[in-house]
């Protein structure tokens, strides 16, 4: 028997602040996250792109050194997310250590920072140039770090999955954790995702041709999703987890329930491994709506994927209308922080949340002049004081893969 899936804690390290307080004041006060690219010494005079979503704070990590040698940036990220969430969550010790606690977390690529380190150390022409690649380097870069150094620091021995899916890593890790915890694999379980800054990432999407060049001197104009105006993505970084239990133990220990997991769609292209496409993104939309039980008329907001790309916004919109019309609301998170790559749908996800909690729905930023393909969305364009009961989180990657995530309010 399919078991209902609840959010009893959630966190997100964002480039509009780490914290709901932060981050709430952020969206209804429409402040950018969005800064000048930071001189690497390297890549940065070959781009076009001189704009990313930043984490420009400090952060009070406090992790012992025997954690922190096996942990490159974007562990720290996710880390950090994963001990907000237990810290808040109340769960005993003996429960986090005991299997009934898994993980499903990831990032895009590892650590680019350690791999652009052991590249460059591999193509040097110095003496004993390999004798300054650390032993645990590779422990730093692969592509599941974050999972695995949550659960070395938190001493966690359930399941471990690490979809490493581009900008559906955390929206399907939370996807998969749902479904864990949904049919009883797991009791509970950490989910989300991180990356973090590194130009290498932007180098790809700029060599794409897919990055916003045209606001290189006003960074908090891009991106802009849904405008006629927008030329492209904004790379950004951060990290986001939630953790997910079993409806009827959390409610018997009396944990706070801020959300209710009640669908997942996910689903392939199966063609184009760059393109969006219309079939499949409108087929993930219906999944979900399949697997939650409900109608597109019970869906109150969604969080469109939406990264401002000539083609991706247009898509993205039919495919929006085609299932729901153009009733609920929709608003582009990314025009806040630009696009956190892996880490996205769970950002995404928590930003909701928030505002379901608080009673609003943020716009979407830079939205000026809505290019006619997308019109026919009903898109928010100022703060609008609303009380959203259903939310659906949205994201498309490259590879084709499709997820979409529906949640709901459960407090009165």
């Amino acid at each position: 028997m399919p078991r209902r899936v609840v959010i009893t804690a959630c966190s997100a390290i964002t480039p509009i602040g780490y914290g709901k307080s932060d981050i709430v004041e952020s969206l209804r006060s429409g402040r950018s996250g969005v800064k000048p690219l930071r001189d690497d010494g390297l890549l940065t005079d070959h781009l076009h792109s001189k704009v990313f979503g930043t984490v420009d704070y400090e952060i009070d990590y406090g992790f012992a050194r025997k954690h922190t040698k096996t942990m490159g940036p974007v562990s720290f990220y996710a880390c950090q997310v994963a001990k907000d969430v237990l810290e808040d969550s109340g769960l005993s010790q003996e429960f986090i250590q005991s299997g009934r606690l898994g993980v499903s977390f990831s990032s895009t690529h590892g650590s680019p920072t350690i791999q652009r380190n052991i590249y460059k150390t591999f193509f040097s022409n110095l003496k004993n140039e390999f004798s300054s690649i650390g032993a645990v380097d590779y422990l730093k870069s692969m592509v599941h770090t974050t999972a695995v150094n949550i659960t070395r620091m938190f001493g966690i021995t359930g399941r471990v999955i690490a979809s490493s899916t581009a900008c559906t890593t955390s929206s399907q890790s939370i996807g998969f954790g749902y479904e864990m915890v949904k049919y009883g694999m797991q009791d509970a379980m950490i989910c989300g995702g991180a990356d973090e800054y590194d130009t290498t990432t932007v180098a790809v999407f700029d060599n794409l041709l897919a990055c916003s060049v045209d606001y290189n001197d006003t960074p908090e104009c891009t991106p802009r999703p849904f405008d006629t105006n927008r030329d492209g993505l904004v790379v950004g970084e951060g990290g986001a987890a939630v953790l997910l239990e079993e409806y009827e133990s959390a409610k018997a220990r009396g944990a706070n329930i801020i959300g209710e997991v009640i669908g997942f769609g996910c689903n392939n292209n199966g063609g184009d491994l760059i393109l969006p496409n219309l079939n499949g993104i409108t087929t993930t939309l219906r999944l979900a709506l399949q697997d939650a039980e409900i109608e597109a008329a019970d869906v109150d907001f969604i969080s469109a994927h939406a990264t401002a790309t000539k083609m991706g916004d247009v898509i993205e919109s039919q495919a929006i209308h085609n299932v729901y019309g153009g009733r609920p609301y929709v608003t582009g998170l990314k025009s806040y922080m630009g696009h956190t790559m892996g880490t996205c749908g769970g950002i995404e996800l928590i930003l909701s949340l928030y505002m379901m909690e608080q009673g609003f729905i943020a716009p979407t930023l830079n939205l000026e002049n809505v290019d006619e393909r997308c019109a026919m969305l009903n898109h928010v364009r100022q703060v609008t004081e609303t009380k959203a009961k259903i939310a659906a989180i949205q994201n498309f990657a490259f590879g084709g893969v499709n997820t979409c995530l529906l949640v709901r309010d459960v407090r009165e």
